[in-house]
């Protein structure tokens, strides 16, 4: 399968404005996160970003950069842009989103989001262990797993932020996918689902169009960065492993 891995990128979060470029140790974040891709060594590496600090630092560091419209909805909206400039795009079996906000992401799990294509899925995500302390938390995106074989290929059933006071077959969700061209082209183009709109969940777009979601599951996925609290965890964490 010929892969790529295209990394969102947009400066105006209103929980963490202009996280691309916070600094980790020294490095920012953005960085920091297309250097794990590139350690994946699985296909090319692309920053889909929409703002000239961002282009400027990859292209700088000898990456790959495409600026992309601002206004666009969400980073799979942007992904899809960035694919597009490319001569015939669709030779890619596999178009990897890995969301910008994981800059200590393993290299090793980002590969594991091509098995469910390889497996016939539409559609290509992660999971992890669900703690029960975690599953009244809000902020947290479940996923409830039908597993075909046990902890190793599964499909997605719903997902989910609410408390359900379940943990059975209910995981963590990891924000990595991978789609063909086809299929990414057929995601965007639909446009949100009512529920997509109603729980703020773009992965319910897929599963009420039908589209089969493939489901890998991975272990000890570490922090992503959603707040300055979270950036200060990780620097932590990076600081320990020197």
């Amino acid at each position: 399968m010929k892969k790529i891995i295209i990394i969102p990128s947009r400066m105006a979060s209103t929980r963490f404005p202009n996280k691309p470029m916070a600094l980790i140790d020294g490095v920012p974040m953005i960085q920091r996160v297309w250097q794990q891709a590139k350690n994946a060594n699985i296909g090319p590496v692309v920053v889909a970003c929409c703002e000239k600090e961002v282009f400027d630092l990859i292209t700088e560091i000898g990456g790959v950069a495409i600026m992309t419209p601002p206004n666009l909805q969400s980073g799979t909206d942007r992904i899809y842009e960035a694919i597009k400039t490319y001569n015939q795009p669709d030779q890619f079996d596999c178009i990897i989103n890995l969301q910008g906000d994981m800059p200590i992401i393993n290299p090793l799990d980002i590969e594991k989001v091509v098995k469910p294509l390889s497996q016939g899925f539409d559609i290509g995500t992660l999971v992890t262990d669900l703690h029960k302390e975690e599953e009244s938390n809000l902020n947290i995106t479940k996923a409830e797993v039908k597993w075909i074989t046990k902890k190793n290929l599964g499909e997605a059933v719903d997902f989910y932020k609410s408390l359900k006071n379940n943990i059975n077959d209910i995981y963590n969700h990891v924000g990595i996918y991978c789609f063909s061209f086809k299929i990414l082209k057929k995601f965007v183009e639909l446009g949100p689902s009512q529920n997509e709109v109603n729980y703020k969940l773009e992965q319910l777009r897929a599963l009420d169009s039908k589209m089969k979601i493939g489901i890998s599951y991975v272990k000890n996925v570490p922090l992503s960065v959603d707040t300055k609290d979270d950036l200060i965890k990780v620097e932590n964490i990076i600081k320990g492993i020197r």
